[in-house]
């Protein structure tokens, strides 16, 4: 029995210390995926995210290193439609600043992927991976390969004649698909910590999805406002042109009529106002109501807390519409969204009571009895 007893302890100090390491893991690689939303968003403001012509996934790591291999890069993007349009006259200290911006974008991609497959690797062949994490891990690695085309295709969608910005709805997507893989991130993460110590008391968890689901479409709605400059018109609050609700003709005047709502600035900012409300609202009512079920829980707390974030995001948004979108202010309100994302995500996580933390190792524990 005694030697039952300590190989059933150890074993569960084992499978501590593997939930630990790996979400310590996980977490890293959300806060690079963060950093990579924001060196996004830094080259989306700032221009830059056309200033690299080609797509070469392993050369392409390799920066210009020679004076040579630079005015070959700069005659590729004077060719573009957004030089000849936008940018005539640049000279070479100014297409090397929007170049390393790209090109930083581009090489923290490569460096989330080793980050994410070298460990997973070692996790897995060291045991510390049970199958459901092991292939949850592995569609968030599918979602990254898949990203970095993504990304391609909107830049490719820039590069066209006449384009002198990409596409506004697959910026869309690719800002939905690195938030959608923050978001696995975290729950998988999130799902490694031990349960609240309030599990039994109203939690709300559909709510707490709910919620999560409104912010990941409030953020979508953010990329086509960013797609199409939205945030660059209109620039007044709370009426818009004139009015509270504009004029229905002014916000479906584009053929086909569903267009609208990806390339009519006026619509694009819209519907992002409309949905801003609607989530403050929806924070401001299930922290109320878990406050009201069960005062003082941490679901509680935490719920308070979103809802303070989401006021604070609108007024932070209505900062940035007013000031014209400098980069300090569109930078802020993109990583305060991310920041929400994040706190959402691991709320909804942490109410769901059907998942309980369990451990990330399978063959790690041993059973009572076992050995009898």
């Amino acid at each position: 029995m005694a030697v039952e007893s300590a190989l059933t302890v150890g074993a569960s100090r084992s499978g501590a210390n593997a939930n630990r390491a790996v979400r310590i893991w996980l977490y890293a690689l959300a806060v690079l995926v963060l950093l990579m939303v924001g060196i996004g968003g830094a080259t989306r403001l700032t221009g830059s995210g056309l200033s690299i012509t080609e797509w070469k996934p392993v050369t392409g790591a390799v920066p210009p290193l020679s004076d040579t291999a630079w005015q070959a890069e700069f005659e590729k993007y004077r060719a573009s439609s957004q030089y000849q349009n936008l940018n005539r006259g640049m000279e070479m200290p100014e297409f090397k600043t929007i170049y390393w911006w790209e090109w930083s974008h581009r090489q923290l991609g490569r460096l989330i992927g080793v980050v994410f497959f070298l460990p997973l690797l070692v996790f897995w062949w060291r045991g510390a991976l049970n199958r459901r994490i092991a292939l949850a891990l592995l569609g968030i690695g599918i979602l990254g390969g898949l990203q970095a085309t993504v990304g391609w295709i909107m830049v490719a969608s820039g590069l066209q004649a006449g384009m002198v910005a990409v596409a506004p709805i697959k910026l869309m997507l690719h800002l939905l698909l690195a938030s959608l893989i923050l978001v696995l991130l975290v729950w998988v993460a999130a799902g490694l910590r031990a349960p609240r110590a309030d599990r039994g008391e109203a939690r709300a968890p559909g709510a707490a999805v709910v919620f999560l689901g409104l912010v990941l479409f409030q953020i979508a709605l953010g990329g086509l406002v960013a797609g199409s400059k939205a945030g660059l018109t209109y620039n007044t609050w709370p009426l818009m042109d004139g009015q509270l609700i504009p004029a229905g003709e002014a916000l479906l005047k584009g053929k086909p009529t569903w267009e609208n709502f990806v390339d009519n600035p006026l619509t694009v900012q819209f519907q992002h106002r409309m949905v801003a409300y609607l989530v403050v609202l929806f924070a401001l009512w299930h922290a109320w109501s878990l406050r009201k079920a069960a005062p003082g829980s941490s679901a509680a707390r935490s719920a308070t807390g979103l809802a303070a974030m989401s006021i604070a995001q609108m007024v932070l948004g209505i900062v940035t519409l007013l000031l014209v979108v400098p980069l300090w202010a569109g930078l802020a309100h993109q990583l305060f969204a991310m920041a929400i994302l994040v706190m959402a995500t691991v709320h909804a996580r942490l109410s769901l009571p059907a998942l309980a933390a369990r451990p990330v190792t399978g063959p790690a524990s041993v059973p009572a009895g076992a050995l009898r």
